[in-house]
C-alpha cells in the first residue's frame, strides 16, 4: 500500500507539472478572464509549440492512470473502518477517473486549437465554445473529489480510523482549498502529492 501511495505522489507530481505546461505560458500566463480579450490571450500564446499542449494531454492521462493505484488503496484501507465512507470515497474516485480524466484532455485541446488555428478571434471563440460545452467534466470531476474529501475528512475526524484527527488536513479537499488562492498551476495535483505523501508516513 505505501508503495502505491508513493506511485500517486509520483503521479500527482507528474499531473502538476502538466498544469503548468497548460498555464504557464511562453509569454504570461493563462487567464480564464483572458479568454474573453483575444488581444491579451494572444499575447500570453505568441510562440508557443504545439507540443507543449500535446504532451501536458498525454502526460497527463498517464498521469492519473499512475495516482488511480493510490486511491483506489486508500479506499481499500478505509473499509474495514468505515465501509459507508470507503464506498463514498470509492464512488468520488470514479468521478474524479472518468470525467476528470476527460477533463484533462478537454483543457489541452483548445489550447492547442488556438495555436494551431492562429491564435485569431475566430478561433477563440471555437475554443470558447467547446469550453463550455464540455465544462460539465470539470464539475463533476470537482464534485468527485469533494465527495471523497468530505467522506475521508469526516472518516478521520470521527475517530472512524486508527489516525489521529489531526491527520484529517492530510487530504486533498483542504489542501486545495488552502493552495487555490494562492493561483498556483497545478495546486490541486500539489494537494494530492502532499496528501500521499503526508500519508506515507500515518498510514
Amino acid at each position: 500500500m505505501k508503495t502505491l501511495f508513493l506511485i500517486a505522489v509520483a503521479g500527482h507530481v507528474l499531473c502538476g507539472v502538466t498544469d503548468c505546461l497548460m498555464t504557464y505560458l511562453p509569454k504570461g500566463r493563462f487567464r480564464f478572464e483572458d479568454m474573453k480579450d483575444n488581444r491579451k490571450l494572444s499575447t500570453a500564446f505568441e510562440g508557443m509549440p504545439l507540443r507543449q499542449p500535446l504532451l501536458a494531454m498525454l502526460l497527463g492521462c498517464l498521469a492519473m492512470f499512475l495516482f488511480f493505484f493510490g486511491y483506489q488503496a486508500l479506499c481499500d484501507w478505509m473499509r474495514p473502518y468505515s465501509e459507508t465512507c470507503a464506498a463514498l470515497m470509492r464512488v468520488g474516485c470514479a468521478a474524479v477517473f472518468t470525467f476528470g480524466m476527460a477533463h484533462h484532455v478537454f483543457c489541452g485541446v483548445p489550447e492547442w486549437l488556438y495555436v494551431r488555428l492562429g491564435r485569431t478571434q475566430e478561433s477563440l471563440d471555437l475554443i470558447n465554445e467547446f469550453f463550455r460545452k464540455t465544462s460539465v467534466t470539470m464539475v463533476a470531476c470537482y464534485l468527485g473529489f469533494l465527495v471523497f474529501g468530505v467522506a475521508f475528512f469526516v472518516a478521520v475526524v470521527g475517530g472512524m480510523t486508527p489516525l489521529p484527527r489531526w491527520a484529517c488536513v492530510f487530504n486533498i479537499l483542504p489542501l486545495m482549498l488552502a493552495l487555490f488562492p494562492l493561483r498556483v498551476g497545478g495546486a490541486g495535483n500539489w494537494a494530492g502529492a502532499i496528501m500521499f505523501l503526508g500519508l506515507f508516513f500515518l498510514v
